[in-house]
């Protein structure tokens, strides 16, 4: 060590070099509150974009031309790549009238829980996509604190 430092040391007292087990358990508290502080201000962003989500694909209002499109150009690149399935949406399970229940006991009438956009999906996929021989199914994909969390739509072919 060099003399500078050790001169800086020793003009330094014990109280100013260490701290006591009860300012350290302080400061450690200090700073679980402060990360504490920051992660719910993060939650709380994330709760007002899920609800802004919901509210947005709650809309009536039709899917464009352009996504249909668009969708259909997923479906080729899938299809030579191999794949015989694609998600083609993943949604709020708050999008179901009933939660996801009738999807997660994968119950017939599940598509009749749907809601906004996710319904307007599987009329899409009713009236162009069965005729041609395309599945689609739904499956709860995510259990936050063990409930049902987001929807996979994914549209299947063989």
């Amino acid at each position: 060590m060099s003399d500078k430092a050790k001169s800086s040391l020793e003009n330094l007292s014990d109280d100013d070099i260490f701290m006591s087990v009860k300012e350290l358990k302080a400061y450690v508290s200090e700073i679980e509150m402060a990360k504490a502080k920051q992660s719910l201000e993060a939650q709380s962003r994330a709760d007002k974009a899920k609800h802004e989500l919901i509210e947005q694909l709650k809309s009536d209002e039709p899917i464009s031309p352009e996504r249909i499109r668009a969708f259909t150009l997923r479906v080729r690149a899938a299809a030579e790549a191999g794949k015989n399935e694609l998600l083609i949406g993943r949604f709020p399970s708050e999008l179901c009238a009933d939660h996801g229940r009738a999807i997660n006991m994968a119950e017939p009438k599940w598509p009749e829980t749907l809601i906004g956009r996710p319904r307007q999906a599987y009329l899409i996929w009713k009236e162009k996509l069965q005729p041609l021989g395309y599945r689609l199914k739904a499956q709860i994909i995510d259990w936050p604190d063990g409930v049902p969390g987001d929807v996979g739509l994914y549209l299947t072919w063989n």
